[in-house]
């Protein structure tokens, strides 16, 4: 029942994006996670310093952006 399991949940990463590891850049004692973390294709914008508007607040933490705040999607 585990093998079952353990063949399901690989099969929905792969179908999800693949592994977020990229063998080839992998080192010993080094994170496993891709540096671009992924974000939901949802569109919530949200607008930060500088004026910079991003289509999510994920998008927006990715780019380290300070300050954000929804953005009034009317104007």
């Amino acid at each position: 029942m585990l093998k079952i399991i353990l063949a399901t949940a690989a099969a929905v990463g792969l179908l999800m994006g693949g592994p977020a590891v990229d063998k080839a850049h992998v080192e010993k004692g080094a994170p496993t996670m891709s540096p671009e973390a992924r974000c939901p294709l949802i569109y919530a914008p949200v607008i930060c310093d500088g004026g910079k508007i991003y289509p999510n607040q994920c998008v927006a933490d990715q780019k380290h952006a300070k300050n954000c705040v929804p953005y009034p999607q009317g104007l």
